[in-house]
């Protein structure tokens, strides 16, 4: 029998999990699929917008695999080098194979003065906090202010000034947790500016992420017709890719059009270049240099620059990832070095370590992307699974990662969470609502405590 590890639950580690017990090539096969929260899903529960209702019910999918019976969800289980994390080497010791989707967790930074000014975040912060991520900070957003700059225009950044931009009982009806949903209520930001160093025909958000900018009820979305027409494809777009041709149709429909006199502003942005955060004790605004394009679908600076005032500033100019400590990495592509999925260490592929997802390949590609790439991963797993079983892991790996140090939350543990994120959400009559912290979230897999609208136990309980 071959007994596998599947480190990430997430689309691309659940879709490795899946097509292992699909295949009838090598019979038997059993996957654990551990994750270092204790929460299944990965960036489908902690990473779309909490109004994105379709992309979440993703989850439903994702869940009848994971209650397959070959495989076995195990979260709160730590992979890594820290003190209370497990080392690959030792995790590969306890199966014939490891396969790693674990993502690209940070943002890629600006490398820009200021960056680090109090009030300026990386979008996957901001994210994380709206999506009660166990890990994010409380209440560290400057929501005061009254303008906040966006950098980027990729789907990430459309997602960010759009909840910005909403008002708070728009969200009431979602899974934010308490805490951020009355954050937003006394949120005085009017103006979000969502800015991009190129033009519309090069912007990576979707035509169906840029048209629920333009549907929000209590905020307009504005274009400036100068900027937008320095785009080679702004006059004609007919000989443009069909998906930048609906984009650059619906910008057009904005562009220059007079205010609707709404309490919130959504402003598109195009060949803005940022060049520093400016600001002593925090960041007031943002400079920008004006760029034109350069003839070849880049842009080149002009000597012109634009200061946009912002107390708020949102990086969101794409995902990198993050090295395991015991692993290879790659720190100029942010990937583990692989061969169709193989783990390479020094050029030569290590016997049963394995990637899929952002970290094999990067992060591009849409959610069904990583369906093709775990496949392919799989693949070449099982063309190795010979060599593999001639190994002799435990028989139970479960109780060896006991021993280990670590402490699974199995499923009926991840019910338990489910069942007082509903209890939660009844008690503020809404429907269920997000544990935002470890402590938290690790009562309710237990069975210890009740969840509280902060999230934390509510100490009344035996737990």
């Amino acid at each position: 029998m071959l007994r596998v590890a599947v480190v990430g639950s997430g689309p691309s580690g659940v879709y490795a999990a899946q097509a292992l017990v699909q295949q009838r090539d090598v019979p038997g096969v059993t996957v654990d699929v551990l994750d270092r929260l204790p929460c299944p899903y990965g960036l489908v529960r902690y990473g779309v917008a909490p109004d994105h209702e379709k992309i979440k019910s993703l989850q439903n999918t994702l869940r009848t695999t994971l209650e397959h019976p070959g495989i076995t969800f195990l979260g709160n289980v730590a992979v890594g080098d820290g003190p209370r994390e497990l080392p690959p080497r030792r995790l590969l010791d306890l199966y014939h194979a490891v396969v790693y989707c674990v993502g690209a967790a940070t943002d890629r930074r600006l490398g820009i003065p200021g960056e680090d000014l109090p009030g300026s975040f990386s979008a996957t912060e901001f994210v994380s906090w709206y999506s009660a991520h166990p890990d994010a900070a409380p209440g560290g957003f400057v929501l005061g202010a009254r303008s906040a700059v966006v950098i980027g225009v990729g789907n990430v950044a459309v997602d960010v000034a759009r909840v910005l931009a909403r008002g708070a009982e728009e969200l009431r009806h979602t899974d934010v947790p308490d805490a951020a949903l009355a954050a937003l209520a006394d949120s005085r930001v009017t103006d979000v500016h969502m800015v991009g160093r190129r033009g519309p025909s090069q912007a990576r958000f979707t035509t169906k992420e840029l048209r629920e900018l333009g549907a929000l009820p209590g905020a307009e979305t504005l274009v400036r017709p100068e900027e937008a027409a320095l785009d080679a494809g702004w006059a004609d777009p007919s000989g443009l890719p069909s998906a930048v041709r609906r984009n650059v149709e619906v910008l057009r429909g904005w562009a220059g059009r007079p205010s609707l006199g709404r309490a919130r502003r959504i402003r598109l942005r195009f060949f803005l270049r940022p060049v520093a955060l400016l600001g002593d004790e925090a960041v007031r605004a943002v400079r920008f240099e004006r760029t034109a394009p350069d003839g070849r679908g880049g842009v080149t600076g002009t000597g012109r620059f634009e200061e946009i005032e912002a107390g708020l500033v949102l990086r969101s100019v794409g995902y990198r990832g993050v090295p395991i400590a015991g692993l290879p990495f790659d720190e100029g592509s942010g990937t583990v070095p692989h061969d169709r999925g193989r783990v390479l260490r020094e050029g030569a592929p290590a016997p049963g370590e394995y990637v899929a997802g952002w970290i094999k390949r990067g992060p591009t590609g849409v959610i069904g992307t990583n369906r093709s790439c775990a496949k392919e991963t799989v693949t070449s797993l099982l063309a190795d699974a010979g060599a593999l079983l001639e190994r002799r892991p435990p028989e139970d790996a479960r109780a060896a990662l006991r021993a280990a140090g670590q402490e699974p939350v199995e499923w009926p543990g991840w019910l338990g969470i489910e069942a007082a994120e509903a209890a939660l959400g009844r008690s503020l009559g809404r429907g269920p609502v997000k544990i935002p912290d470890w402590e938290g979230l690790l009562a309710a897999a237990h069975g210890t405590g009740e969840a509280t609208p902060s999230g934390t136990p509510d100490p009344r309980s035996p737990g």
